[in-house]
């Protein structure tokens, strides 16, 4: 599942055949200039969602955060999805203010607290299909033998699948999955904790899903800067055309075409 960060990077991944797509909370939060904290509301999570779920058939999981707030706030934050038309959703066992999973300073609840939250999303889903992933951060502030303990305890509290962030070597992403019997997601963003494991890998060892959350936006990031810097620097920007969307391509992706097509259909 690539990050997309916005509505045209999620058609582009639709074009190219990736079967699901992740709205990564880091990537909306530092979209919004803001770093990965817990700032912002679930209704900016939810109105980002939504766009992106109009503009592609592909299934969207959305980071969740904390679910925003105890059990009872759960069961709005997942209401508030389902209605956005995502897929599925992936709440942590971090304490408030939460932090990114690969840093240290973290803070975790007690397992019986978020084994509530999971219990309130269940729950609180009218489409039987949502998918509710737990995330425990425990073997970044614990240990690998906690992690697996808690997600047998949010497994046993109704958990979909589990989300073990930040493991650290490729044996304790075999371990982990080999221990807890259960869809496991993997998560491969760059400069963190967790080496970088190629996808056939991981499927061997059973992971069922896997996040690249800040690929393409680290990736976009860094050819603005590029691009910026070549134009203060040289007055222009003919050196980077060849790494720029044409019109027509910018054009194909925003369907011009389709809106023109139907104008004309409807004025006769």
């Amino acid at each position: 599942m690539p990050g997309v960060f916005d509505v045209l990077v999620a058609r582009m991944a639709e074009r190219m055949g990736f079967s699901a797509i992740y709205l990564s909370g880091a990537a909306l939060s530092a979209s919004t200039g803001l770093p990965d904290l817990g700032l912002l509301s679930v209704t900016e999570f939810v109105e980002r969602a939504r766009a992106i779920t109009q503009a592609t058939a592909l299934p969207l999981l959305c980071d969740a955060d904390t679910g925003f707030g105890e059990a009872l706030n759960v069961e709005r934050t997942v209401r508030l999805f389902e209605s956005a038309g995502v897929a599925g959703i992936h709440l942590e066992d971090q304490e408030l203010p939460k932090r990114c999973g690969h840093l240290s300073g973290k803070h975790l609840i007690e397992p019986e607290a978020m084994a509530s939250k999971i219990r309130a999303a269940v729950a609180a889903r009218r489409d039987r299909d949502l998918v509710v992933i737990a995330r425990t951060d425990a073997r970044g502030v614990t240990c690998f033998d906690d992690a697996v303990r808690r997600a047998q305890i949010y497994l046993a509290a109704g958990a979909d699948a589990i989300f073990p962030e930040a493991m650290e070597t490729a044996e304790e992403f075999a371990a982990f999955a080999r221990q807890v019997k259960a869809p496991s997601l993997a998560n491969m963003t760059e400069f963190g904790r967790s080496p970088i494991l190629d996808f056939n890998d991981l499927a061997t060892m059973g992971y069922r899903m896997v996040l690249y959350p800040l690929s393409a936006y680290r990736s976009a990031l860094k050819a603005a800067q590029i691009t910026l810097a070549n134009i203060k620097e040289h007055g222009h920007q003919r050196d980077r055309l060849e790494q720029m969307l044409t019109r027509s391509e910018l054009y194909d992706l925003l369907q011009y075409k389709d809106f023109e097509e139907r104008d004309r259909k409807y004025f006769g």
